[in-house]
């Protein structure tokens, strides 16, 4: 894919997952439904690993900078980075429902579980337990049903890619 292809196609992704952060589902206080899980997965296929994780932090910038649901915290931005690092290590080298799970699996609880828990007790100054309890069972709910989510959509999608050269065979499920 030449650069000029590749910028392209991260500017439509960007605006794809800017758009999709604007809708939530608001579960509790701080803790929302958010579906941008499948955009930033999908980046992590489909781009070099640094590509990736540069794509990650403009865009939590961007999204931000756009539609600000709250204060700016680089926590978040932070998160953004984490969250696409274990979706490359997972998933830049082969897809298969295991990875994907693994994948989510540990952004669900490394990343939104336990710092989201921090960065909220750090921004809205109540218990790190308080968020970690209300956190950890959205968290767990949500896992099965977006793994599932996100295989399904990318069983659908994925034969496009790979004629379209954005992902070789090795990432077919």
């Amino acid at each position: 894919m030449t650069k000029t292809k590749q910028l392209v196609l991260l500017a439509l992704l960007m605006a794809i997952q800017v758009v999709i952060s604007f809708f939530y589902i608001p579960v509790f206080d701080n803790i929302r439904i958010y579906f941008t899980y499948f955009v930033t997965m999908l980046v992590a296929i489909i781009f070099k690993p640094t590509t990736a994780l540069i794509y990650a932090v403009i865009e939590d910038l961007v999204a931000f900078f756009i539609y600000p649901t709250g204060p700016f915290f680089i926590g978040y931005t932070l998160t953004a980075a984490l969250s696409m690092l274990i979706y490359i290590l997972f998933l830049n080298k082969k897809v298969s429902l295991l990875r994907i799970f693994l994948a989510k699996l540990l952004v669900n609880l490394l990343i939104n579980v336990l710092l989201g828990s921090l960065w909220s007790m750090i921004l809205y100054s109540k218990a790190y337990l308080f968020y970690l309890g209300a956190s950890l069972v959205k968290n767990t709910f949500l896992l099965p049903l977006e793994v599932l989510a996100f295989f399904i959509l990318y069983r659908l999608i994925q034969k496009n890619l790979y004629t379209r050269g954005l992902i070789d065979h090795n990432k077919l499920l």
